[in-house]
């Protein structure tokens, strides 16, 4: 009994750590293509030429 309550512990913390790290990649994704579209889609500047891709 003893050793399967020293393990549980474990097993819960290893998969609570990998569903993490999985919704972290799909986050990762969505930031990513956000970044791309506003990369593509940046506006263009008075002068008819591209605005710098940072906005700060």
């Amino acid at each position: 009994m003893v050793p399967l309550l020293l393990v549980l512990p474990l097993a819960v913390i290893l998969f609570g750590a990998g569903f993490a790290v999985k919704i972290l990649w799909w986050v990762a994704l969505a930031v990513l293509v956000v970044w791309l579209l506003g990369f593509v889609m940046r506006s263009t500047s008075a002068g008819g030429g591209r605005g710098r891709w940072d906005r700060w």
